[in-house]
């Protein structure tokens, strides 16, 4: 047994020492966001956050997790209130098939905590790692930019908040 910290709550989790993360959040946990796309950690569906890194979590076993924050999609927003980064793929519409795009948000999230301005440059380069075939990659470029505002607003407007009282 080991404990696994996902979105904020611990979990106890009956997992041999060399299980892909992947299967836990998605078996044990029942978080689907994460997809089980190559296996390999060679298309990036299965993009997740750890501690604040961007982490393909078919190819990271549990051992190298004890003590560390995991962070899926499920743990950014909820249908009724997503996420900055959720909100603007859907305002977006940068998705097609959707079977990449948990895992692109999720890396696109790591870039945008660390980097509140990416150029497209950066953002091509922090997406590259992910496999997408559906051809909506201009507006994937954009949602991203759009969270990076929204994001950027939603802080100016805590800052504003805390400075009222």
């Amino acid at each position: 047994m080991m404990t696994l910290k996902v979105n904020g709550r611990e979990h106890q989790v009956d997992a041999e020492a060399d299980t892909p993360l992947l299967y836990v959040l998605r078996d044990d946990l029942k978080l689907n966001a994460a997809k089980f796309g190559c296996g390999l950690g060679q298309c990036g569906s299965c993009t997740v956050i750890v501690d604040g890194q961007a982490v393909l979590s078919c190819v990271t076993p549990m051992v190298l997790l004890e003590g560390k924050q995991v962070t899926t999609l499920e743990g950014l927003g909820t249908i009724a209130e997503p996420a900055p980064i959720q909100r603007a793929f859907m305002e977006e519409q940068a998705a097609q098939c959707g079977y990449c795009i948990p895992g692109m948000m999720m890396r696109a999230q790591a870039l945008l905590q660390k980097n509140s301005k990416p150029t497209d440059e950066q953002i091509r380069a922090e997406l590259e790692p992910h496999l997408c075939r559906c051809g909506t990659h201009m507006r994937i470029l954009r949602a991203v930019h759009r969270a990076a505002r929204l994001m950027d607003t939603a802080d100016a407007s805590t800052t504003a908040k805390g400075s009222a009282r």
